[in-house]
């Protein structure tokens, strides 16, 4: 099981002398801020939210693409005091398109009712097969009414769509296919984090990564999603310059058009249908 409290280690290096100087607390529920947070650290530092209680609940599904779910959790991870919940339809195994295995720790009945993070990974056949599943439709439409944020990366705004979140919103999706979340009411944008109100959406894949730090700079602040980017030592220098329609080489945007060919079409009848 993926345990969250683990991922807070993210930020433990720099942040041990404030976790050493929190005062002993009357209530588990209470956070005693010391009057210098970080010392040594200047002034500003000072100021930096560094504790909260954010209620975080992440979709897993058969066949999604783990580095969604992965990229954002590791961000996630680094916010102290939040909860992240990984919520699937049973506590059964989930396997990604990759094989990698998930063991989720809530499902649709026990994930809290009130989050402040609905979150939603993609994929191919596994996303439009949860964008078609009644029972997680109905859960992400449930929490989504409600919950603070309402997000997803690559093809997962796919799944926020088909449950009626995306109408009226600019929102991103993989290349692939987001031309077909204006099936969904939505208006597909080209960038790599796109927000529009309380709805945040990644793009592709690795997007997940620049989506996290985004998150973790509105839960927080951005002195904080910078911290967890250094210590994350998210400092990308791609070896090949393709990571995008707009820089890579002809042939290769071709070759990858005929390869998710496929898996576009049936995103735009995903979209027509629910449309329809």
């Amino acid at each position: 099981m993926l345990d969250h409290n683990r991922r807070n280690l993210l930020l433990g290096a720099m942040l041990t002398p404030l976790l050493a100087s929190l005062p002993r607390l009357a209530a588990a529920s209470e956070v005693a801020m010391p009057e210098h947070a970080m010392p040594g650290m200047g002034r500003d530092m000072d100021k930096v939210p560094w504790m909260g209680d954010e209620q975080i609940a992440m979709l897993v599904y058969p066949g999604m693409t783990v580095m969604d779910l992965v990229g954002p959790h590791c961000m996630f991870g680094a916010l102290m005091g939040a909860k992240i919940h990984i919520v699937a339809k049973t506590l059964d195994p989930v396997t990604s398109d990759a094989g990698l295995t998930i063991v989720p720790g809530a499902t649709f009945e026990t994930c809290p009712r009130d989050v402040t993070v609905l979150f939603t990974p993609g994929g191919t056949d596994g996303t439009l097969a949860a964008a078609t599943d009644p029972q997680t439709l109905a859960f992400m439409a449930d929490r989504g009414a409600r919950a603070k944020y309402v997000t997803s990366v690559c093809s997962g705004s796919l799944i926020l769509g088909a449950a009626g979140l995306l109408k009226g919103y600019k929102a991103t999706s993989h290349w692939s296919c987001r031309a077909a979340l204006a099936g969904f009411g939505a208006l597909p944008t080209d960038a790599r984090v796109v927000r529009d109100r309380n709805r945040i959406t990644g793009a592709g894949v690795t997007a997940g990564l620049d989506f996290g730090l985004a998150m973790i700079a509105e839960l927080r602040d951005q002195t904080y999603a910078e911290c967890t980017q250094l210590m994350s030592e998210y400092d990308p220098e791609p070896p090949f310059n393709a990571g995008s329609m707009k820089t890579a080489p002809a042939a290769v945007q071709e070759a990858m058009r005929q390869l998710a060919a496929d898996f576009s079409r049936k995103a735009e009848a995903l979209s027509r249908s629910i449309q329809g």
